[in-house]
């Protein structure tokens, strides 16, 4: 398996790169704020890849993290969920978003992936859940944010209009602080 590629980035589109190593332009599939984190073209980068191996395709994801690679063959690992849409979650929510959704069994936060519904969310929450259980003590201590989604939506907005007001809080702020500057931006739209 190709787990790290090291070399100079080649050309860039909107959610790939092709990255010359050794004289060889390698095509990997990325995230938009992956690629955010990336050089401008002919700069020197690593990126941590996973290989996947279909009948009549050899696709390689990249990642700038390695913790953001190893969620991606987590997501991989659960029924249904093939590389498109895992790739979808990365590009729609960071890796701690996703790691505290499942946690903390929010499954609004994931039907803010396009093709992720509320049952396919629960069948995620399900199967992944267990899988991250070393992983609580990180993600609980900002499970502030699933709280304030939970009031939130208790006083009547959409999953969708939360969602970018939601990343926007900060991570240390209380749950009452949160609350307050949440209202405030949906005050503003």
């Amino acid at each position: 398996m190709i787990a790290v590629l090291h070399g100079t980035i080649l050309s860039r589109g909107t959610d790939r790169i092709v990255l010359g190593v050794g004289g060889v332009g390698v095509e990997i599939a990325m995230t938009p704020r992956d690629l955010g984190h990336l050089g401008a073209n002919e700069a020197e980068t690593t990126v941590h890849t996973h290989l996947h191996v279909r009948e009549d395709a050899l696709d390689l994801y990249g990642f700038v993290d390695q913790a953001d690679r190893d969620l991606f063959r987590l997501l991989l690992a659960a029924s249904g969920v093939g590389p498109k849409l895992a790739m979808a979650m990365m590009a729609s929510l960071r890796s701690d978003e996703i790691r505290r959704a499942v946690l903390t069994e929010d499954a609004a936060a994931l039907t803010a992936v396009p093709g992720i519904g509320s049952r396919s969310a629960q069948k995620l929450i399900l199967e992944l859940r267990p899988r991250m259980v070393g992983a609580e003590a990180d993600v609980m201590k900002s499970s502030t944010q699933a709280d304030v989604r939970a009031a939130l939506e208790g006083l009547g907005y959409a999953p969708a209009e939360l969602r970018e007001v939601i990343v926007s809080l900060p991570e240390d702020a209380s749950l009452e602080e949160s609350l307050r500057l949440a209202l405030q931006e949906l005050g503003k739209r």
